[in-house]
C-alpha cells in the first residue's frame, strides 16, 4: 500500500490497513468486512491520545480540554488529517459510490482516519500509534492553531441573526467529472454576495463561503 511506504510503516499485517480503508459499499460487492469495527476502535484510542495530549501540555481546566479535544477529533479535524496523508487515494468504494464521488465524501474520508488509527494500534500498539499522532497530527493543530476545525457557517449565521438579516448560499458552478466534482457556492446576506468558496463538496464549499465572507467583514 502506498500510504505504508510513504509513512514508513513495516507490517506483516497489511491486510489490517487494507481493510481500514474498505468502506461498506465495496464489502457488500466483494463479501468482505469493511473498516467499520476499526473505526470504532480507532475512534478510542484517538480519543485518549488527544485527552493525554491536552492534560499534559496545557493547564486548562477540564471544559476548555473537554472542547479542544471535541474539536482535534470532530469530523472537519478527521477529514482534514485524512487528505493531507492522501489517505482517501486508497479507498475502496463500490461500484456507485466510486461514481458520486465517496473519495472526498467527508464523512467516509474522516472514518477512514479513524479506522487506520485503529488498524495501527492493533498492529503497533498504543505507543506506535502516540508516536505516529505526535509525528504527522500535533504539528498541524499547533501550528495552525484548530483554524480548520471552525463551523464558519455557524458563526455567520449567528452574526446575521442578530442584525435580523437573510442569509442564502447558492451553488453557482459545477465541474470536473462525476468522482471528482467542484462545487462553487456564493453566500449572500440581503441578497448581496458577501463571499465565495469551491470544494470537492456543496457542504465544504459553503464553510469555505461563510469564512470568505467572515474574513471581509473583519477586514471591512
Amino acid at each position: 500500500m502506498n500510504c505504508l511506504k510513504r509513512l514508513n510503516i513495516e507490517t506483516s499485517k497489511e491486510s489490517l490497513y487494507e481493510k481500514a480503508f474498505t468502506h461498506t459499499s465495496y464489502a457488500n460487492e466483494e463479501g468482505c468486512e469493511s473498516y467499520e469495527r476499526l473505526e470504532y476502535l480507532g475512534d478510542a484510542v484517538l480519543e485518549l491520545i488527544m485527552s493525554e495530549y491536552l492534560y499534559k501540555n496545557t493547564d486548562y481546566e477540564e471544559g476548555k480540554m473537554t472542547k479542544l479535544r471535541s474539536y482535534y477529533v470532530c469530523e472537519n479535524a478527521l477529514y482534514e488529517y485524512s487528505l493531507r496523508l492522501k489517505f482517501n487515494e486508497e479507498l475502496k468504494l463500490g461500484h456507485g459510490e466510486e461514481e458520486n464521488g465517496g473519495k472526498y465524501r467527508k464523512a467516509i474520508v474522516a472514518d477512514i482516519f479513524e479506522a487506520f488509527i485503529g488498524a495501527l494500534f492493533l498492529d503497533k500498539g498504543f505507543e506506535s500509534v502516540k508516536k505516529f499522532i505526535y509525528e504527522h497530527i500535533i504539528p498541524i493543530i499547533e501550528k495552525e492553531h484548530a483554524d480548520f476545525f471552525k463551523d464558519y457557517k455557524s458563526i455567520l449565521q449567528e452574526l446575521v441573526q442578530t442584525d435580523k438579516r437573510t442569509l442564502h448560499y447558492e451553488v453557482i458552478k459545477e465541474e470536473g467529472p462525476a468522482h471528482n466534482k467542484i462545487f462553487t457556492v456564493e453566500v449572500r446576506i440581503d441578497n448581496i454576495i458577501y463571499g465565495k468558496g469551491a470544494a470537492h463538496s456543496k457542504k465544504e464549499a459553503e464553510q469555505l463561503a461563510a469564512k470568505d465572507a467572515l474574513k471581509k467583514a473583519q477586514n471591512g
